[in-house]
């Protein structure tokens, strides 16, 4: 039988939303290693938002809520990740969010998931 390729195509779909939002409370050594973080006893937030140019803007809004650093940040994914103490990633997601629910209109998700 012949090995079959598959094909995965993505798309970006026209919208304004927060499709995860993520707080990772206590990160595995190895997360961190593998994202090259070397600081240790950190949190991270995890974002990805739809249109991913926001991501910009989620990140200046949260980098003024929190004692929090931006790890990645890539306007063309819409993927966003910070670093640093538990509450205040939890303070700059959560600010984050609200900025753009209420000021741009956004669909944003109601619970922050966390780990």
């Amino acid at each position: 039988m012949m090995n079959q390729l598959k094909r995965v195509i993505q798309e970006s779909v026209p919208g304004k939303q927060i499709t995860l939002s993520h707080i990772i409370a206590n990160p595995e050594t190895a997360i961190l290693e593998s994202i090259g973080i070397e600081r240790r006893q950190i949190s991270l937030g995890i974002m990805t938002i739809t249109p991913p140019e926001a991501a910009a803007i989620v990140s200046d809004v949260a980098t003024k809520a929190g004692a929090v650093n931006i790890e990645f940040i890539d306007r063309f994914s819409g993927s966003l990740v910070l670093s640093g103490a538990v509450d205040d990633i939890e303070s700059a997601i959560i600010a984050g969010c609200g900025f753009l629910r209420d000021q741009l209109g956004f669909t944003i998700p109601e619970i922050i998931t966390r780990s």
